[in-house]
């Protein structure tokens, strides 16, 4: 275990502000200007890249968990501001939703969304321009609240997962210093290292935490090409999704024998952060658009190729993006 240490410096924080604040402005009109190719052209995948994709089996599971996915309110945003060039639906949903998975031996939070007041805690330290783009639907629920509804509290939790390290995927651990976070090494230097946050990334909400750090050092699955078993009895392992940013990964859970005729992928539902924003994307194969892909994508041909590798899974397994309402739909607690 790894404890990071950092004092705050609100001098030094005030100027990373001001240099944020003019290098998102000059990434927001470079990503504005080239926007209209990709309505015209939306990228496509390459079939020199789908005939690479190996078919790796699912890992060989010992144990099985359960995932509940927190309901949030629910921002209805333009197609073509999540799926590049894509017109039709014209509009779908988004929301900040968090998960909480229950392993025999564990209850995991897995991408706590937001903090209690997370404004003035965590959004006021994004670059003033970013903020615009990113503030969550009015009313949306802290993680504290939303564990509450289920008659829990966050000593409950053992720890948390991140399938990546930006700021609406890790504030509602805010409210819980104590809780340790796991997340992948390749994400923990690139949020964390370096002059600036990258953009999406508030520091504020990770520093001093103790933290668990792992690598992908496990054999391919499925379509993926490294994994790591975090209970090392293959009901949670982490999946390869670098991209959106540098140790971006998704989550595959195995839920059990859910019924004696039912398909063996769909005892499986994978979890995958923000390498899509809806399901959409993964149905027309189109990347974010350039804007605001650009400035969220930390690389924009990986990302692409991570939607390859997720949309070439086999048909039946449950895949769910954080920011996905249709896709967390059911698992949804009873209301």
């Amino acid at each position: 275990m790894t404890r990071i240490d950092t004092a705050h410096d609100a001098t030094t924080l005030h100027r990373s502000d001001d240099t944020a604040l003019v290098s998102t402005l000059a990434r927001e009109v470079v990503a504005f200007a080239a926007m209209p190719k990709g309505l015209v052209r939306p990228r496509r995948p390459r079939g020199d890249f789908a005939r690479t994709l190996r078919d790796a089996p699912f890992p060989e599971a010992s144990a099985s968990v359960t995932l509940t996915a927190f309901r949030q309110p629910v921002r209805d945003i333009p197609t073509l501001s999540t799926a590049e060039g894509l017109r039709h639906p014209s509009r779908v949903g988004n929301a900040m939703t968090s998960f909480v998975v229950k392993h025999p031996d564990a209850t995991v939070l897995v991408d706590a969304a937001l903090c209690d007041d997370f404004e003035p805690r965590v959004l006021s330290h994004l670059p003033s321009p970013y903020r615009v783009f990113v503030r969550p639907a009015e009313g949306s629920r802290s993680v504290r609240a939303s564990l509450a509804d289920e008659g829990l509290t966050f000593a409950d939790v053992d720890f948390a997962l991140a399938t990546h390290l930006h700021w609406d995927h890790v504030s509602g651990l805010v409210d819980a210093p104590d809780l340790v976070l796991h997340a992948t090494r390749a994400d923990w230097e690139w949020a964390m290292n370096g002059p600036r946050a990258p953009i999406g990334v508030v520091r504020e909400a990770l520093r001093g935490r103790a933290t668990e750090l792992f690598e992908l050092d496990g054999p391919p699955v499925l379509t993926f090409e490294r994994s790591h078993d975090l209970f090392g009895d293959g009901s949670v392992t982490a999946v390869g999704l670098a991209g959106h940013t540098p140790g971006s990964v998704g989550y595959l859970l195995h839920l059990g024998d859910v019924g004696l005729h039912t398909p063996a992928s769909a005892r499986w539902v994978l979890l995958i952060g923000d390498a899509v924003w809806h399901g959409v994307q993964l149905d027309h194969r189109r990347q974010k658009p350039t804007f605001p892909g650009r400035l969220v994508d930390a690389d924009r041909d990986a990302a692409y190729e991570s939607i390859q590798r997720i949309a070439a899974l086999a048909a039946g397994i449950p895949i769910v993006a954080t920011h996905d309402p249709d896709a967390a739909a059911p698992f949804f607690a009873p209301a």
